[in-house]
C-alpha cells in the first residue's frame, strides 16, 4: 500500500472528522466500484487504504466513545478484507454504517450507494 504510506498522525489529525469520514468513504466509493467489475486484487488494497485511514482517525481521537465505536465499524471493514468472496451487500452496509458517523457525510447516503 503506497497511497496512504506516507500520512503521518500529525497530518492526518489537521483535518476534522467530517474530513477524516468523508476521506475514507472517498475510498469506499473506489472499493465500491471494484467490487461491481470484480476486480478482487484491487479490492483488496482498497480496503487495506480504508483500514489505514480508519486506523489514523482512531489514532487521532480522543474521544471514547467514538474510538470505540470506530473500531467496530473497523472490524466490518476488516471481515470484508479477509472474505473469501466478496459481498455488494456487506460492503453497502459497511458503507452506510461509515457515512453515519458524521451528519455531513450522512448527506453522502443517497449518492453513493447503489
Amino acid at each position: 500500500m503506497t497511497q496512504h504510506a506516507g500520512l503521518t498522525p500529525e497530518r492526518w489529525a489537521r483535518f476534522d472528522l467530517d474530513q477524516q469520514i468523508l476521506m475514507i468513504g472517498n475510498e469506499m466509493n473506489r472499493a465500491s466500484s471494484l467490487l461491481r467489475r470484480r476486480d478482487i486484487a484491487s479490492l483488496r488494497l482498497a480496503y487495506e487504504r480504508v483500514l489505514r485511514l480508519a486506523d489514523l482517525t482512531v489514532a487521532t481521537r480522543r474521544r471514547h466513545g467514538l474510538r470505540r465505536e470506530l473500531l467496530r465499524w473497523r472490524d466490518l471493514v476488516a471481515a470484508l478484507y479477509v472474505a473469501p468472496e466478496p459481498e455488494a451487500a456487506l460492503h453497502a452496509e459497511a458503507f452506510r454504517c461509515l457515512l453515519r458517523f458524521t451528519p455531513a457525510a450522512s448527506k453522502q447516503i443517497p449518492h453513493v450507494l447503489y
